[in-house]
């Protein structure tokens, strides 16, 4: 389980003081698929690094299974990151190091033995779909296929808690599929809790148990994710909702005319072959 109890962030002080998030109380249930929703600058990815310390709090606490981990330090600092995997929207692998080398990568930092490392990048590289693929390089890989060696890499310790900061936002949207249906899957048989940042309402409604949505440094509104988005509350959400149903129609319209086109061009083409015949 995760607890955020006031959770404040500011950067600057004095009168160039910003605060980034503002009193952010949040519970989040091991196992669970949470979302955390907002737009660019709403403070969301923000909230993530303060989960796992790469921000600290400016005040506030940060709960893990009920141990306070907000000032920790050292080997402890280490250790909550081990148990926290991350994986960003940029891929983030190591460009000389091949696929196997990039999932070792936290377990040589970690002195787990080669032969043991190699066997566990083996198993996570053959879960995430890319057995065979150990001594390729990043740059011989599609965006899709980077991303499945960052979850293996974030998964090589073994962590109860995965944080997704727009793994998906590179990505087109088959393989935006494909990727969702790869984290559900190891949510489902892992157990992995996951903490999904988007600003994508169809990422939300695709994965997330739960959802927040949060505006300005805080949040709005929290709920079941079929329930929020079918009856949002906040007007920031209201907006996103009904951009989005605007989007929709437009797309299936465009759909609409291609199909029309596509068929008026076959007939073209049927009444050309006749008077040819």
């Amino acid at each position: 389980m995760i607890q955020l109890e006031n959770l404040h962030k500011s950067y600057g002080t004095g009168s160039t003081e910003h605060e980034v998030l503002h009193d952010i109380n949040l519970t989040i249930e091991s196992g669970e698929v949470f979302g955390i929703l907002g737009s660019s600058g709403a403070g969301k990815s923000t909230l993530v690094r303060c989960i796992n310390l790469l921000e600290q709090p400016t005040s506030g606490r940060v709960l893990i299974n009920g141990f306070d981990v907000t000032n920790v330090q050292g080997r402890q600092l280490a250790s909550l990151r081990s148990q926290v995997g991350m994986i960003f929207q940029n891929f983030s692998l190591f460009q000389q190091r091949t696929v196997l080398k990039n999932v070792t990568f936290a377990l040589e930092i970690a002195g787990v033995a080669a032969p043991k490392r190699i066997e566990r990048a083996r198993y996570l590289l053959n879960l995430v779909g890319l057995e065979g693929f150990e001594n390729r390089y990043p740059s011989q890989l599609s965006g899709g296929q980077q991303q499945r060696v960052a979850i293996a890499r974030a998964l090589a310790n073994n962590p109860s808690i995965l944080l997704c900061d727009e793994a998906t936002s590179a990505l087109d949207s088959t393989t935006t599929a494909s990727i969702l249906d790869l984290l559900h899957r190891i949510n489902q048989e892992l157990g992995v809790t996951l903490i999904i940042i988007t600003h994508s309402l169809s990422v939300a409604r695709n994965i997330c148990d739960r959802i927040a949505m949060i505006d300005n440094g805080r949040i709005v509104e929290i709920g079941d994710t079929e329930e929020l988005l079918s009856h949002p509350h906040s007007d920031i959400l209201k907006t996103l909702v009904h951009n989005a149903t605007i989007e929709n129609h437009r797309h299936k319209d465009i759909s609409s005319h291609d199909s029309v086109i596509r068929q008026d061009k076959l007939a073209i083409e049927d009444s050309l072959i006749r008077e040819a015949q």
